[in-house]
């Protein structure tokens, strides 16, 4: 992995910790939140706070997520709201967080800058030993707090501030005034300067989950559905009458179809899909190559059409039909019918502009993991996690091409592979100011309105 990381396409635009004060702040809570420490005092956090180095250290990677259900943060400064979300265990956690700090920006900047901000995403679930409980998480309410109290503290004195105004006699309560002059030390002037968080409740509707191997609730589709990527025979019941297996292929593709979540990219509006099925097609050809021991090191476009011609036969049904497709598309072939049945078919496919473009995505790059690009944008849990076993030609290649092709125009690589839409959550934070700026223009998926 360490080939990732050093192209910056793992652990990328992480928050440094490099200072004493910084290192201290985080420790205080850390103890705070969880009650232990770590003894380092240079490591990287993640938009919760979340550091690899310190999971490594404490043996513990949910050591800010208990049960993985509860996400625990801590914020050190507002920057942290473009870095990445490790050790996901849930789709929507990362836009809840970094749609709290944008709102509270001016607040959390503040509080930030004399002590760490330390919280956690709230719902009524306190474990999930069972998929259904999964079911009951409906609303997320952030609680934030600095480790001194001044939130609370400040909520405290406005209060009280309150009181004096309302009571006729308050001028002569000596311990009412002793308090908020006691408090004030601790707050500053509320009444010039409110301490207060807001927008703290979201609402969880649809998402994904990486619990129970895996699994995408659609609860607000008109057509609900669970689609488990680890089978059903363990989930036992469910709110739900409709729960499809990754493996039920044709009722995975039907409920798409029904809840109006896909269109086929030969046919998307603002795609080149003549240009993104030739880049699916290298993908297959280079996961072929590397499987046997084929060199691929320097190979270009040109190079991987010569190895698909000399090794046809070892190439997956995949290629032959999107090959047929790119016919199509380029003006030379008949139009190849595709049905759910084909490796090939959700390959064509990519999410239509509805509140779900981000989960329906993710959900197409698993079920199509050999396009590599699409599952290092859309879900890189599983591109990581299929990285590892990958011979190690496929992750040169696949390292190198990213590097070069992606890092280095992330908006751009989104609006060749997704079109005009709007940008997805997950990656738009990752861009820099001047590409965010372009971003809150048009976005790589087009001039509508964001996601949640």
């Amino acid at each position: 992995m360490m080939r990732l990381i050093k192209k910056g396409l793992m652990y990328g635009n992480l928050f440094h910790v490099n200072s004493p004060a910084l290192a201290e702040r985080y420790n205080r809570a850390l103890k705070h939140l969880t009650g232990k420490e770590t003894k380092l005092t240079d490591f990287h956090i993640d938009i919760s706070g979340y550091a690899p180095e310190i999971g490594e250290e404490l043996e513990d990677h949910l050591y800010l997520n208990p049960n993985g259900c509860n996400r625990q943060f801590i914020l050190l400064s507002t920057e942290q709201q473009t870095a990445p979300l490790l050790e996901a265990k849930f789709s929507t956690s990362r836009g809840i967080l970094r749609q709290f700090i944008e709102v509270n920006e001016a607040q959390l900047f503040a509080l930030t800058a004399r002590d760490a901000v330390a919280g956690e995403l709230v719902n009524s679930v306190y474990t999930v030993s069972k998929a259904a409980h999964l079911y009951d998480i409906r609303k997320i309410r952030v609680e934030a707090d600095t480790t001194a109290g001044v939130v609370a503290e400040a909520t405290k004195l406005q209060g009280m501030i309150e009181e004096f105004h309302a009571r006729d006699d308050a001028w002569w309560d000596d311990v009412l005034i002793a308090d908020m002059i006691t408090l004030a030390k601790t707050t500053g002037d509320v009444t010039r300067v409110p301490i207060s968080l807001k927008q703290t409740e979201y609402e969880q509707q649809n998402f994904w989950t990486s619990h129970f191997g895996g699994l995408y609730v659609f609860r607000q589709a008109e057509h609900p559905a669970t689609l488990s990527v680890g089978g059903k025979s363990k989930l036992g019941k469910l709110p739900t009458d409709t729960i499809i297996s990754f493996k039920e292929r044709n009722k995975v593709a039907a409920f798409l179809e029904l809840n109006g979540l896909v269109e086929p990219i030969v046919k998307a509006r603002g795609l080149d899909a003549v240009a993104i099925l030739r880049q699916k097609l290298d993908f297959i050809i280079v996961d072929m190559a590397a499987h046997l021991d084929l060199d691929i090191s320097a190979a270009r476009r040109q190079d991987l059409r010569q190895l698909a011609r000399r090794h046809a036969d070892k190439l997956p049904p995949e290629f032959h039909t999107l090959n047929a497709l790119l016919r199509w598309a380029e003006g030379g072939g008949r139009w190849p019918k595709i049905t759910s049945d084909d490796p090939a078919y959700f390959y064509t496919l990519r999410a239509t502009a509805s509140d779900d473009r981000n989960l329906v995505n993710m959900l197409l790059s698993e079920l199509s993991p050999l396009d590599v690009r699409q599952l290092f944008i859309c879900h890189k849990e599983l591109f990581y996690a299929l990285y590892r076993d990958w011979p190690d030609s496929k992750r040169s290649f696949v390292a190198d091409f990213l590097e070069r092709e992606y890092q280095v125009d992330k908006a751009g690589a989104r609006e060749a592979l997704f079109g005009h839409e709007p940008a997805m959550l997950e990656d738009a934070a990752e861009q820099d100011d001047k590409e965010r700026a372009l971003l809150d223009i048009v976005g790589p998926w087009g001039a509508i309105r964001r996601g949640k």
